[in-house]
């Protein structure tokens, strides 16, 4: 089975953010998200693979066998869009979605333009809720809090 390239890097996150975002805008808003995400989660934020942020971990185990670990909450500031990942398939979040703002959605997260597109109050009920649902469903640092 592949190696699962989404894993804690140790590498410096604030490093991260001023060699690898090249738009002022963007860094601001990602240095913004890091404080909002810790506060929301209660966990520092570390390198997750390469590109993503991430704020606590889980473990998962999908019925195919495949199973690996991943971060409670994150986001990557792409240069595109930042890909927040932040969302968890549940009633709530769903309804949650229809007051966030300018985004679009893909299949496991949202992608934003910048921070000002969205409401940060909604932003941090589906994060709540994400993590609400990963401790009911997952072994994760998030049951600890």
């Amino acid at each position: 089975m592949a190696k699962t390239k989404t894993t804690y890097t140790g590498e410096n996150v604030i490093d991260f953010i001023n060699s690898y975002v090249d738009n002022e805008q963007k860094k601001a808003d990602s240095f913004s998200l890091i404080k909002l995400l810790q506060e929301w989660s209660g966990e520092e934020a570390k390198m997750f693979g390469p590109t993503i942020i991430g704020f606590g971990n889980y473990h998962y185990k999908y019925a195919s066998g495949h199973e690996g670990d991943a971060p409670v909450l994150g986001f990557s500031p792409r240069k595109a869009a930042f890909s927040l990942y932040v969302y968890s398939h549940t009633e709530k979040s769903k309804l949650l979605l229809a007051d966030l703002g300018k985004f679009k959605m893909g299949k496991a997260c949202i992608y934003v333009k910048k921070l000002s597109d969205i409401d940060i109050n909604v932003l941090q009920k589906l994060s709540l809720e994400s993590i609400k649902y990963i401790s009911e469903h997952h072994e994760c640092s998030c049951r600890t809090k």
